[in-house]
């Protein structure tokens, strides 16, 4: 047992309620109590129980990434300022498939762990292959993690086909299924790279299995009009028609998308990852999430993988977000600084299926939370402590994280691993590949 403290405790619960001079009880992983510090004090005696967090921070629920590719962390920066297509075929798939092993998922991994742990992010929604190094990756920094198989038409390193990749999700669901922090899932990569058939057995698979869908959709003005050419019709509709839009699905970009298709996705209970600055720095566009919302789409963040962001810093992602949704639109209202700090806690959670363990700081679930320390220049004075992490706070402003109810970093170092022996194994990989 020990208790977290802080001055502004955010809840992010129905009510929205935010306690001043807050404390939760942690127990076996779990919120066991939820008061005002001298209440907690009063009601939990024992001087023994260790207590976290201080009368100048904010406790509030760890953020949650909803669309990542984190062993491509070790391709950070080699191949910058170019548009997707290119981007992906003359450099990120080679480069693939020379180097995509089990050891290179699992050292990209626990890099890309250790630095979305160290930013505030306390469960990641991944895309990729070799999904057992992933899970040993993300059990060993303690991050939750739901990791999607990836699925895709023609052979890699890690997969023969559709039918092979397919079957190692089951192999995946049957070893991590009931796993703690792992929550197994099928990731069929997008429509230009999965047949019908393709992304109608994916989809039977997740519901026979009861695992989410996590797919790229209409990231690019290109895809729409390869859709439209080869099918008739935009790639909602597509998918629509085809039967897919079923079960638990997150659909990652979704940049290109038309009033149709948002109501359609909100009728059938779409989630959609926002992934602001990798869609920027690929030209790929910029997603109406003013108007999806409004809608009654759920979106959430994502950073996609830091070979194309360039980093997995989820709080300077929203506050970049809300800005430009402001600015396209020309209405200051619009991703208000509560509507931002759900996209990255509650509603990532909603959109995962998540919801009764995380993404918010309740009684009975995971204690996942992150402790803000606000005396620092650029956070004081606070008059809106939403306003203050959106629009000010920074990664390095979180000093203290909690995954499961395990403390995994205090005081800025994670607790378990030597992290200069991670950032060691990602400078020999950079050597390998410069070197290839």
């Amino acid at each position: 047992m020990f208790i977290v403290r802080a001055q502004y405790l955010i809840t992010m619960n129905k009510k929205d309620e935010v306690i001043e001079n807050g404390a939760v009880v942690v127990e076996d992983g779990r919120i066991k109590d939820i008061a005002a510090f001298t209440e907690i004090l009063k009601k939990y005696k024992d001087p023994s129980i260790p207590i976290y967090g201080n009368s100048h921070s904010a406790l509030m629920p760890g953020f949650i990434n909803t669309h990542t590719h984190a062993a491509m962390v070790l391709f950070r920066g080699i191949a910058d300022d170019l548009p997707l297509k290119q981007w992906l075929t003359e450099h990120i798939w080679p480069r693939e498939a020379k180097f995509l092993s089990h050891e290179f998922v699992y050292d990209g991994t626990l890099l890309a762990s250790l630095e979305m742990l160290k930013s505030g992010t306390t469960t990641f929604n991944d895309m990729y292959f070799f999904t057992e190094s992933v899970a040993d990756a993300a059990k060993k920094l303690g991050i939750r993690a739901v990791i999607g198989q990836g699925v895709l038409d023609f052979p890699t390193a890690s997969g023969n086909g559709a039918d092979d990749y397919l079957k190692k999700a089951k192999e995946f669901i049957e070893k991590y299924g009931s796993d703690e922090l792992i929550i197994p899932a099928v990731a069929p990569h997008a429509i230009y790279t999965c047949s019908r058939e393709t992304l109608i057995k994916s989809k039977e698979f997740a519901l026979k299995n009861r695992v989410p869908i996590h797919i790229h959709l209409s990231e690019t003005f290109h895809e729409v009009e390869e859709c439209i050419k080869e099918h008739g019709k935009r790639p909602v509709k597509y998918l629509d028609e085809i039967g897919f839009l079923e079960g638990r699905i997150i659909a990652a970009h979704s940049v290109w998308l038309d009033d149709e298709e948002m109501e359609i996705m909100a009728e059938r209970g779409i989630g959609v990852s926002h992934c602001i600055e990798s869609n920027l720095k690929l030209s790929s566009g910029v997603a109406p999430v003013a108007r999806m919302i409004k809608k009654g789409v759920k979106v959430s963040m994502g950073t996609d993988g830091a070979a194309s962001n360039n980093n997995l810093d989820l709080l300077e992602e929203i506050a970049i977000a809300a800005k430009v949704q402001k600015g396209i639109t020309a209405d200051p209202t619009v991703l208000d600084v509560k509507t931002s700090m759900k996209m990255l806690t509650v509603w990532a959670a909603e959109s995962l299926g998540i919801e009764n363990e995380t993404g918010s700081i309740e009684i009975g679930k995971k204690a996942d939370m992150i402790l803000i320390n606000l005396r620092k220049p650029h956070l004081q004075p606070v008059y809106d402590i939403y306003s203050t992490i959106i629009y000010s706070a920074k990664a390095s402003d979180i000093e203290d994280v909690f995954v499961n109810g395990v403390p995994v970093i205090i005081n800025g170092r994670h607790q378990f691993v030597d992290e200069d022996e991670i950032i060691d194994k990602a400078l020999w990989w950079a050597e390998r590949i410069k070197s290839s």
